[in-house]
């Protein structure tokens, strides 16, 4: 089941306010490649801000996005001039081949459990045309990102009707081996009580994630460490992977 965070309504509603999709770099990364398929899926799609932005940006393809979360979902289906799918790739059939699948938001470590990661990789295979490409990003462990999580995702937003709501992130310390688990507690002096969202995240290193990743039929044709396509290093931020069928 996805985050209460994703889930509740309410809350998907704040997401694209805490995390403004004109200040993400990671969008300004993916849209140009977005621009250039003709088909994309965006797994993981959130709010479908993404999708959205291509679609006002002249794409005139075939763009998909598909989330688990109910509440996101909700939100993303305000754009009707995009598939919207409430679902996973192995909970959902898929037949269409697509030039470009995309996995944005650290979605990607959001797949703790490695039968359900392979199977999942392997589904993208499947559905990825001969050229196609899959790009997808994850923090890269060597810099325990997690440390600063407690202010870097902690703040406050106006909602739509004008209260101030604060969010509180706090990780689970002390963090061992790659699961670092993590809540938001978000509140305003206008609700009956805070909402707490528990979540768990799994940070894979350059090893682990290529024999993944081989494991289900794909190889990884360029690696950056940051949205400006940096190359990786060990104090690299990110490892954002592109990737075909082997």
């Amino acid at each position: 089941m996805a985050d209460h965070l994703f889930e509740d309504s309410n809350l998907a509603a704040l997401y694209d306010l805490f995390a403004p999709a004109d200040k993400r770099a990671d969008f300004q990364f993916y849209l140009p490649r977005i621009m250039a398929a003709d088909s994309v899926l965006d797994i993981g799609c959130g709010t479908g801000a993404l999708l959205h932005m291509a679609r006002t940006q002249g794409h005139s393809g075939h763009l998909v996005g598909i989330d688990p979360a109910i509440g996101m979902i909700e939100q993303a289906r305000k754009s009707s001039d995009i598939e919207w799918i409430h679902g996973s790739p192995l909970s959902t059939t898929i037949t269409e081949r697509f030039d470009l699948v995309v996995m944005t938001g650290h979605t990607f470590q959001v797949l703790i459990d490695d039968r359900e990661l392979i199977d999942t990789l392997t589904k993208i295979r499947e559905i990825l045309t001969d050229d196609g490409k899959f790009i997808f990003e994850t923090r890269n462990p060597l810099v325990r990102a997690w440390e600063q999580w407690d202010v870097e995702y902690s703040g406050q937003v106006v909602d739509s009707e004008g209260s101030v709501v604060h969010g509180v992130c706090e990780v689970e310390v002390p963090v061992e081996g790659d699961l670092v688990n993590f809540s938001h507690t978000f509140s305003s002096a206008n609700w009956r009580k805070p909402e707490v969202s528990h979540s768990s995240l799994r940070f894979l290193d350059i090893e682990s994630l290529e024999a993944l990743l081989n494991e289900a039929g794909l190889v990884t044709t360029d690696r950056f460490g940051d949205w400006d396509q940096s190359a990786l290093t060990d104090e690299s931020l990110e490892i954002i992977s592109v990737t075909r069928r082997a």
